[in-house]
């Protein structure tokens, strides 16, 4: 059923390039107002998501083209993506989940250890030995 509500090639960057449900709602909350500057607390904050894995997600989001991020003092990120291409699908992605969020919610679910999980649970390995 969700194959019938997700279209391939959605379901497809779904697997590729989002990690979490989290990631994918820092992602549609910069787009939500891609002229606002966005601090990494203020995402944390409005996320309920602590700020150390804000900070992941949105180098993330800025590594992988979906947003600028201007390092300072206090950096500050803003929805940007770096092609027309990509923001189309980010566009096709947040009307998708505007109307299936369960079932976009279960593909994220159903993915195998994402990076940023295998990357997190080297340094938790490390520590505990």
């Amino acid at each position: 059923m969700n194959d019938e509500l997700i279209p391939h090639d959605v379901r497809q960057f779904v697997l590729d390039r989002i990690d979490s449900v989290a990631h994918l709602e820092a992602l549609l909350l910069l787009r939500s107002k891609p002229d606002e500057e966005w601090s990494c607390e203020t995402v944390a904050n409005r996320l309920y998501i602590d700020q150390r894995q804000t900070a992941e997600l949105l180098a993330r989001l800025s590594a992988d083209g979906f947003v600028t991020a201007t390092v300072g003092q206090s950096s500050v990120y803003r929805y940007q993506p770096a092609s027309m291409e990509l923001q189309q699908m980010v566009d096709r992605l947040a009307e998708i989940y505007s109307k299936h969020l369960v079932p976009i919610t279960n593909l994220i679910h159903s993915k195998p250890k994402t990076r940023v999980q295998e990357f997190a649970d080297a340094f938790r390995l490390r520590k505990d030995k």
